[in-house]
């Protein structure tokens, strides 16, 4: 899987081998399912603090086209956490959903009429 980083905030920029290492463990069970992932980490409201901290994944699949997920919290490390939980739950839902409808697809088309 390609894990690709974006961020223009010095203090995100440190957080590059984490996310790249953060993202390829929630997603090892998904990982023939996402070949290319993107990180951006960015500072909703600057240096006057708060909950600001954003994270926003974007995953290229499979089938299911492009998957965006974002997550703000008041630190780096939670908004990471936070947008990748949803987005396992999400990619998991669309693959199953998938998976479900060939299914149903494939046993329609073996009954005989």
């Amino acid at each position: 899987m390609q894990v690709l980083f974006k961020s223009r905030d010095p203090q995100a920029s440190e957080l590059r081998e984490l996310a790249e290492r953060r993202v390829r463990f929630a997603l090892r069970r998904l990982r023939w399912l996402v070949p290319r992932a993107e990180v951006q980490m960015s500072d909703v409201n600057g240096p006057r603090g708060g909950i600001d901290k954003r994270c926003q994944l974007e995953f290229r699949t499979d089938g299911a086209g492009s998957v965006v997920v974002a997550a703000v919290a008041r630190d780096w490390r939670s908004a990471l956490d936070s947008a990748l939980d949803r987005a396992a739950r999400l990619l998991l839902r669309l693959w199953r959903r998938s998976h479900d409808a060939r299914r149903l697809r494939q046993r329609l088309l073996s009954q005989d009429f």
